[in-house]
């Protein structure tokens, strides 16, 4: 069956491009949603197969308009969401009433599915993290207007482009020591931006109705153990540290009340408490015969020797 339309929001992210190629080199048509045009076009336009991508300009409370955009879908994914809130980007807004928004126009307009990506592990936190709480009843609320709805709930992605291992490459490089909280023991499956593109385009094309899956790399490390890897590809040593909880907790309300975009909150904190790997109550991608290959060490090499002193001539990449 020949899908019309697949409507994107959040395509200008690091997830949105790895789709929008993925999809439109299978030819999925893909509407791609963005509040800014010329800002993020050029960018959009790279991604895709010519003539198989339309993009459009809109901001997400224009009902008129996504409604149109609706009208011609079978599809809907949802790739928006934020690490830290402002006051016009709140966790509830942006996590929880958009998604519900967006599951009661798919139902207004009969489409055919509403993929919607959440993130792993938040249930375990709902009661510390505001931003565990508002992506779960983002979860709830979308189920509850769209039956037909799946959620993807992701580990840590990664990529080149990405806002985890890009900056931890930048801090590691500067500082002379590291400081871990928790000890560094809380569990990661990374999944590479590739294989998580490959697993939302399996859901779509194998037509699979799961209600909630999970979405993980094929390796499992603690916080202190990707540390040491990122380390090692920078052919790096830092002394590495725990650092106090009490310590943590100050450094964190320091950073989120000082700086007007803080690479570290309390919010944050409260997240690494828990390990964010497969629960073993909802199936995996790989469960599903969508699993996941990429190898962690193998591809933050690719491009760790942006932050090395003599880039890609440096003595660790020519001798390979």
């Amino acid at each position: 069956m020949k899908l019309k339309e697949i409507l994107v929001f959040g395509a200008s992210g690091q997830i949105g491009r790895h789709l929008i190629r993925k999809l439109t080199k299978n030819n999925y048509k893909v509407i791609a949603v963005t509040r800014n045009y010329h800002q993020k076009a050029y960018i959009l336009k790279t991604q895709a197969n010519p003539g198989y991508l339309e993009i459009v300009e809109s901001n997400i409370y224009d009902f008129e308009k996504l409604s149109n955009l609706f009208q011609k879908s079978e599809i809907c994914i949802n790739l928006v969401g934020v690490l830290t809130e402002n006051k016009s980007n709140t966790f509830e807004k942006i996590h929880s009433l958009f998604p519900s928004m967006l599951a009661k126009m798919c139902k207004q307009n009969n489409l055919k599915k509403f993929i919607h990506v959440s993130a792993l592990g938040i249930e375990k936190s709902l009661e510390s993290s505001k931003y565990a709480k508002s992506k779960f009843e983002g979860e709830k609320l979308a189920q509850e207007n769209f039956n037909n709805t799946t959620i993807l709930r992701p580990s840590l992605v990664y990529s080149v482009d990405d806002s985890f291992t890009t900056r931890f490459f930048s801090l590691l490089n500067l500082l002379p020591l590291f400081p871990l909280y928790y000890e560094g023991k809380t569990k990661f499956t990374p999944i590479h931006v590739t294989d998580l593109a490959k697993i939302i385009f399996g859901v779509i094309n194998k037509n699979i109705d799961e209600k909630i899956i999970e979405c993980i790399g094929p390796q499992v490390f603690t916080f202190k153990e990707i540390v040491k890897i990122l380390l090692k590809s920078l052919n790096k040593k830092r002394l590495i540290i725990n650092l106090p909880l009490p310590i943590a907790k100050l450094m964190a309300k320091t950073i989120e009340t000082m700086t007007p975009n803080p690479v570290f909150t309390m919010d944050q904190l409260n997240l690494l408490k828990y390990d964010n790997i497969a629960s073993g109550i909802y199936k995996t991608n790989f469960d599903l015969n969508l699993g996941a290959s990429l190898k962690f060490e193998n591809e933050i090499e690719k491009y760790s020797y942006m932050w090395k002193e003599a880039g890609q001539f440096s003595k660790t990449i020519l001798n390979k």
